[in-house]
């Protein structure tokens, strides 16, 4: 074990890791006990080993354990689908629909998120010219029944990719409740045109609802968000009517008993998954670590996950008040210290170049990680 103390030196002085540099450093292997460092075609053919079988086998299993360390329970999922841009030819990278970079190949992932954790529940790569509802119901199928087989689910959340009859149906033969974006179809648009008793939630957004189905569908309650662009011209939602074109609308349909202000404020909270797909895609790489074979790309694709989930496991319970910082902010404070190895009273002492003002800190960093231990409670407050 390594014994770590602190030591003060002048910043020009002090080692910074870079990608390209990392295997040099014999501090690294130390500190791990490692003879000697991968290679990156080693990880290459490492990731080139798994196919679609060992995928299914590997994954969910790993997941569930890591969740299984959590105690957190009746939980609410958020599911969502992003899009990767690809610049080659690799298995699966195709042109769909790719709002970034139009006419570019991309893959068209699914992500599952818990809510409470800010953790990734599962992930599933697909090919670029996927639906957006193509295997939703098979993911679902894995993420209840595999990683998440040993916890409550209190809710679900999902953008218009998951607003199906055949996934809505699902939900309901397992009891689960759900709030789900809906798409603008016709007999939608055109039942929501009659509306009228629209309540007023605060300046610019008024709210109604409805019951609602479609040809061999059961009745279900649908909520509507009227936003006023003028009031609110960053809001979202579609522009739907001719003789309203100062107004945007969104949907959803739920199959809870709530008040209607509560539950589009319950659905709104799910845009903290848009933050952690961007930090995934600019922190962790997402969008960058891509192989030939599309199955070694889904390898990556999940571990990328799991490394996400440690560190926001590290956020929360090592960080306390800074558990929302960005692994970019936590690389400057945490990680990409200047350090080195000396021996003292015949043990390997690491020796961290900190300000005397922040080592106060930094013990009680490492004092909070040395008493941790699982299950790791996590607050509903």
């Amino acid at each position: 074990m390594i014994k770590v103390k602190y030591l003060y030196f002048d910043t020009s002085e002090m080692v910074y890791f870079s990608s390209n540099r990392w295997t040099t450093f014999g501090l690294i292997y130390t500190i791990f006990g490692w003879d000697q460092m991968p290679s990156q075609s080693t990880y290459s053919r490492f990731f080139g080993k798994f196919s679609q079988a060992r995928n299914t086998e590997v994954f969910p299993k790993w997941q569930h354990w890591f969740l299984d360390q959590l105690g957190v329970d009746n939980l609410t999922i958020d599911f969502d689908s992003t899009v990767i841009t690809r610049y080659g030819d690799q298995q699966g990278s195709a042109k769909g629909y790719n709002p970034n970079k139009k006419g570019r190949n991309s893959h068209h992932p699914l992500m599952a998120f818990v809510s409470q954790t800010r953790m990734v529940a599962n992930a599933w790569l697909r090919p670029g010219n996927t639906a957006d509802s193509s295997s939703c119901k098979e993911f679902m199928e894995e993420t209840f029944n595999q990683v998440l087989k040993d916890k409550r689910i209190g809710l679900i959340r999902a953008d218009s990719g998951f607003y199906t009859q055949d996934l809505l149906e699902y939900l309901e033969s397992k009891r689960l409740n759900y709030i789900i974006a809906t798409r603008m179809y016709p007999n939608i648009k055109n039942t929501i045109g009659g509306l009228d008793n629209w309540v007023s939630l605060t300046k610019g957004i008024d709210l109604n609802d409805m019951v609602f189905n479609h040809i061999d569908g059961k009745p279900r309650r649908y909520i509507i968000v009227r936003k006023k662009i003028e009031d609110r011209p960053k809001a979202s939602g579609k522009l739907l009517f001719d003789d309203l074109p100062g107004y945007r609308f969104s949907c959803y349909v739920t199959n809870l008993d709530l008040p209607l202000d509560q539950i589009w404020n319950i659905y709104n909270t799910r845009a903290d998954c848009e933050n952690r797909i961007k930090e995934l895609k600019q922190d962790f790489g997402l969008d960058n670590f891509c192989l030939q074979d599309f199955w070694a790309t889904e390898a990556s694709f999940r571990c990328i996950m799991m490394a996400y989930n440690l560190m926001s496991l590290f956020r929360h319970f090592a960080l306390n008040h800074h558990n929302r910082a960005t692994l970019k902010t936590l690389k400057v404070y945490c990680f990409a210290l200047g350090a080195w190895q000396v021996k003292h009273a015949n043990k390997k002492v690491l020796k961290i170049a900190l300000p005397a003002k922040k080592r106060p800190w930094m013990d009680g960093l490492f004092s909070q990680i040395k008493n941790l231990n699982p299950p790791f409670v996590y607050s509903n407050a």
